[in-house]
């Protein structure tokens, strides 16, 4: 592991990232704020067309095979669960095999502006097909969470990160309102055959037992906070949001770059839309988009 943490390749593009990240902690979406965001009934965000599309709904009579898995709980503040386990070998193969001749470059967004800068993100992304399989980890996800209201999983993409494959350090939690956001984060590691990309959050402090080094980064200066290692069908799950509705800052985190080999990961996004309902087995309501 570089005992350094990630930068991006330039000077203009670090300040760049910087300023992103002070948007996130001080602007009108950060915990400073989120406070006065949240206690405004009237700061509403509705179910856009995009967001509905990306909402996924679980078919009638959807039929999942019981598969038991561990948990570690790494932090109560934010909450921050290590899952061994979460997928099983065959569904790693599965998720695999679905994502093969899908792959695309990935994109980030910014002034809502899709475009591709490979010195902040370098991977490639394929939306997966929702069969059987997959519907039934998307039940898992939120089975999980113990069913949080109002709250739906929003539709999988895989991502594949070769040699120098990265991303640099982000939030899940933008674009957020007291009545929708994106409550909480799995990151789940499909394929692992490789050195270095693992998971960091910088501003996590790394815990003193030593039993943590099977699932995270024990041998990286303690400076760079915590690095989780990509284990194939191990997951680190986290909460985007404290009970006040204030975006987390310890959910700060980034892909490390991948120094030899492939890294595949999954992520499952949860989505909060107050109010919405889920049509099983068919599409957005019409009257919530």
């Amino acid at each position: 592991m570089n005992s350094q943490l990630y930068q991006p390749a330039t000077i203009l593009q670090y300040v760049a990232i910087l300023a992103a990240i002070y948007v996130f902690l001080n602007g009108p979406f950060s915990g400073n704020s989120q406070t006065q965001s949240s206690s405004d009934e009237s700061y509403d965000m509705p179910l856009s067309q995009e967001k509905a599309e990306q909402l996924v709904y679980p078919e009638a009579n959807l039929q999942c095979d019981h598969h038991p898995y561990g948990v570690h709980i790494f932090s109560r503040s934010p909450l921050i669960i290590y899952v061994p386990h979460f997928l099983s070998q065959a569904e790693l193969k599965h998720m695999i095999d679905i994502s093969e001749d899908k792959w695309e470059p990935s994109t980030i967004y910014s002034n809502n502006v899709e475009a591709s800068d490979t010195s902040i993100r370098k991977s490639d992304k394929a939306m997966i097909e929702r069969d059987n399989t997959v519907q039934c980890i998307e039940k898992r996800a939120l089975d999980f969470q113990g069913w949080p209201v109002d709250t739906f999983i929003e539709r999988f993409w895989t991502q594949r990160y070769t040699t120098s494959g990265h991303y640099a350090h982000h939030y899940d939690w933008a674009f957020a309102s007291k009545t929708a956001h994106r409550v909480s984060t799995f990151m789940v590691y499909i394929e692992a055959n490789c050195t270095g990309g693992g998971t960091n959050f910088p501003l996590l402090t790394r815990p003193k037992d030593k039993r943590w080094c099977e699932f995270i980064d024990c041998n990286e200066p303690e400076q760079n906070g915590v690095t989780f290692l990509p284990k194939a069908g191990g997951a680190v799950f986290w909460e985007n949001f404290d009970v006040d509705g204030k975006g987390w800052k310890q959910g700060l985190h980034a892909g490390m770059p991948v120094h030899s080999g492939v890294k595949i990961g999954l992520n499952i996004w949860s989505w909060y839309q107050k109010g919405h309902q889920a049509v099983v087995g068919g599409d957005a309501p019409k009257d919530e988009i």
